[in-house]
C-alpha cells in the first residue's frame, strides 16, 4: 500500500465504485510519458489516501497502432459496460489522437473497441472524454492541441451509439486564449509565436443544472486549471470563462467527483513535473454552480 506521496501519476481520473465501495484511479502511468508507451495501469483504495497497485489494465500487443505518448485514460460506465478513453501517438502517421478501449472490468484487460483514433486523422489531439447529451446521445470532448494550431482549442465531436467512432465534423466550442485567466505560453523548442495550451477537459453538471467544462492551461508558464460554463447548458454552448483559474500552483489535468460520502473533490496532478507528479486531492464545495476550495471559506 503506498500513500498519494509516493505514486507517480499525471492526470488522475477517479472511477467511484458504490457498490463495492473502491475508488479506481487511472492515470498517465509510465515513468516517462514523453517516449515509448507500457500500458496503462489503475490504483484501488477505499480513502483517497492510501492505495494498493498499481494494477496493469492495457497493455499493446505488437500489432496495436501505437507505441509511445500512452496518456490520460479516462474510464466510463456505458451501456454494460467499462469504456477508456486514452490518448496515443500513431506510429504510422506520427499525429497524435484519442482512442476508445473497453473492459467487462475495471481491472481490465481492456482492448481496442474503436478502429484507431476517433479524432481527426490529420489532427494532433488528445485528452478525450466522454459526455452524454440531454437526449442520451455520445460525445467526445477533446482537445486541439496547440502544437498545431497555436491557440489551443476545446472541441467536441458525437460519437456513434457503440463508440466505435465519430459521426459528423468535430465542433469547436473555444481556444484556450478566450479565458481570461490563461496566459500564453513560451516552449523552448516552439516560441516563435504566441502559444495557449488547452489540456485534460473534463465536463460536470453542477447541483443547479448548469453545464461547467474543467480544463488546464498556464499562467505565466506555470500550470493552471480553470471552469468553463455554458450559457445553454449544453455542450455545444456559447461558453463563459470564469475570471481567475480554480488552481494555480503548478497543477492540472483535473477532474470533479463525489466520493463515497458525496463530498465533491477536485483531483488533479501536481507538480507538473516528470518524475515528480503526484495526485493531489482537494475538498470543494458547490454553490449555485460556483466552484470552490473548501478551505477558503
Amino acid at each position: 500500500m503506498k500513500p498519494n506521496q509516493e505514486v507517480q501519476i499525471r492526470d488522475p481520473f477517479i472511477y467511484v465504485d458504490r457498490k463495492e465501495n473502491k475508488y479506481y484511479m487511472y492515470g498517465s502511468t509510465d515513468q516517462n510519458i514523453w517516449g515509448k508507451g507500457t500500458g496503462f495501469d489503475v490504483w484501488i483504495g477505499n480513502d483517497l489516501e492510501n492505495w494498493v497497485g498499481p494494477y496493469p489494465v492495457f497493455r499493446p500487443d505488437l500489432n496495436f497502432y501505437s507505441d509511445e505518448n500512452f496518456w490520460a485514460p479516462e474510464v466510463h460506465y456505458y451501456q454494460g459496460a467499462y469504456y477508456m478513453f486514452a490518448t496515443f501517438l500513431l506510429k504510422e502517421s506520427g499525429k497524435r489522437g484519442t482512442a476508445i478501449l473497453k473492459s467487462d472490468s475495471l481491472t481490465g484487460p481492456f482492448h481496442p473497441h474503436s478502429d484507431e483514433i476517433v479524432t481527426p486523422k490529420d489532427w494532433f489531439s488528445l485528452d478525450g472524454t466522454l459526455y452524454i447529451d440531454e437526449g442520451g446521445m455520445p460525445w467526445m470532448v477533446f482537445c486541439h492541441e496547440w502544437i498545431q494550431v497555436g491557440d489551443g482549442e476545446i472541441c467536441a465531436v458525437r460519437l456513434s451509439k457503440d463508440l466505435k467512432k465519430s459521426t459528423g465534423e468535430p465542433v469547436t466550442l473555444f481556444a484556450a486564449s478566450e479565458a481570461p485567466w490563461a496566459t500564453s505560453f513560451q516552449h523552448k523548442t516552439r516560441n516563435t509565436r504566441k502559444n495557449y495550451v488547452t489540456d485534460g477537459p473534463y465536463i460536470y453538471r453542477a447541483e443547479n443544472g448548469e453545464l461547467l467544462l474543467l480544463w488546464a492551461s498556464f499562467v505565466d508558464n506555470i500550470y493552471a486549471q480553470g471552469i468553463s460554463r455554458s450559457s445553454t447548458r449544453k455542450i455545444t454552448g456559447p461558453w463563459i470563462h470564469d475570471e481567475k483559474p480554480l488552481f494555480s500552483s503548478d497543477g492540472g489535468h483535473g477532474m470533479l467527483f463525489h466520493d463515497l460520502h458525496n463530498q465533491l473533490y477536485l483531483t488533479l496532478h501536481s507538480p507538473n513535473k516528470t518524475p515528480n507528479e503526484r495526485p493531489v486531492f482537494i475538498k470543494m464545495i458547490d454553490s449555485n454552480g460556483g466552484i470552490r476550495r473548501q478551505d477558503d471559506e
